[in-house]
């Protein structure tokens, strides 16, 4: 199969879930949650306050961006030639829990979950430690910063979508900067303009727009998700310049090495969520719905 029917394929898939989210977010009655009639089974599980956001053990890194916003922590340094990887750490202290969201398909969802956290330990864990300890810290965040930068059109247009055109500008301004006082957006020298990364998505998007998030799904490779943010991913898909750049097998080569550089600023997060839970597959899912409405609230 071609890249072009590959993505085809995807699209129709996308919107059948598209119909499926609607049918689920807008069948609810007034007070109700969509397609939900039970509590989350996540009661028992360890507290997820303090973990960083992307809890996938194959994150996306386009939909699960590191940058600071106001409300997070302090960012985990890695000095590399006055370069700093920020690692967004969300707390969710005092809020409401993780909205309730029907989990229609939970036994493939489970057995996707499982698929992928062994993947996880047994391949990408491995392969990213490697990868941190044979390339200096310098160019693993340059790297990062690289990906980072060509990956503003996501960012920007999302942005605007949601009518934040200050957001907007401040994407347009770093891109223009980093592409060019950054090199190519190998070093952030916007941050020493005090204009800070925006976290947009076309998942968010379509939250801002009243669109709930149907129910959940477990992606393979890239881990939770929900129909809403799924359709998202499509979207993001087409706004990110890799998919134009390159072709099909070269595009999924690149976006390996996006992942796996990223993961190496965030090596044993999954475990600090899932190895302290009753129930991991139910913790993951409780932390990831909770930051996605946080996400869609800001």
């Amino acid at each position: 199969m071609g890249a072009r029917d590959l993505r085809c394929s995807i699209a129709i898939l996308a919107a059948a879930i598209l119909l499926a989210a609607f049918g689920e977010s807008y069948g609810a009655g007034p007070g109700e949650q969509p397609g939900t009639s039970e509590t989350s089974p996540v009661a028992d599980n360890a507290a997820v306050q303090d973990i960083p956001a992307d809890v996938s053990p194959l994150p996306l890194p386009d939909t699960a961006d590191l940058s600071s916003s106001p409300d997070d922590a302090a960012a985990q340094d890695n000095t590399a030639a006055g370069e700093e990887a920020e690692i967004r750490e969300p707390s969710f202290g005092g809020e409401s829990p993780a909205p309730e969201v029907s989990d229609p398909v939970e036994p493939v969802n489970r057995g996707i979950f499982y698929v992928n956290d062994k993947l996880y330990r047994w391949v990408l864990k491995p392969v990213a430690k490697g990868y941190k300890f044979v390339v200096p810290d310098p160019v693993r965040v340059s790297v990062r910063n690289f990906f980072l930068n060509l990956a503003t059109p996501i960012r920007a247009v999302n942005a605007l979508l949601q009518g934040k055109f200050g957001d907007t500008g401040t994407e347009l301004a770093r891109f223009g900067i980093n592409s060019t006082i950054g090199i190519a957006g190998l070093f952030d020298a916007a941050k020493e303009f005090h204009l800070t990364r925006k976290d947009e998505d076309t998942g968010q998007t379509l939250g801002v727009y009243g669109l709930g998030p149907g129910f959940y799904l477990v992606l393979p490779i890239l881990g939770p998700s929900d129909a809403r943010d799924a359709v998202g991913l499509v979207g993001d898909t087409y706004l990110d310049p890799l998919t134009y750049l390159l072709s099909f097998e070269w595009s999924l080569g690149v976006q390996f090495v996006r992942t796996q550089t990223d993961l190496t600023f965030r090596i044993n997060e999954y475990e600090e969520l899932t190895d302290a839970a009753v129930d991991p597959y139910a913790a993951v899912k409780d932390f990831y719905l909770q930051y996605r409405a946080k996400k869609i609230k800001e």
